[in-house]
């Protein structure tokens, strides 16, 4: 299967947690047939104090999604099944 979502692209989030959420691709890993939608599958990572009397703090970023999870928006705002019809 080829992977045809690159950066910039408009997704729709059709499976998981996020389910019905719109996003652009941040990122994109070919090779993991994985993307990062900003905004979508957030998740938190405490960071400790490096020195000391400095508190330690949560950060939250956006996790990688299965590119299967995901399906490209049209220039109409409604899902394509194919990137090469997407025209922007």
């Amino acid at each position: 299967m080829s992977f045809n979502l690159k950066a910039g692209d408009e997704v729709l989030v059709i499976a998981g947690k996020d389910k019905g959420k719109k996003g652009k691709v941040v990122q994109a890993f070919p090779k993991l047939n994985r993307v990062v939608v900003d905004g979508v599958n957030i998740t938190k990572r405490h960071l400790k104090s490096r020195k000391g009397g400095e508190k330690g703090q949560a950060i939250s970023f956006a996790m990688p999604i299965h590119a299967s999870n995901v399906q490209p928006v049209g220039a109409g705002g409604k899902p394509v099944r194919h990137t090469k019809a997407v025209k922007n």
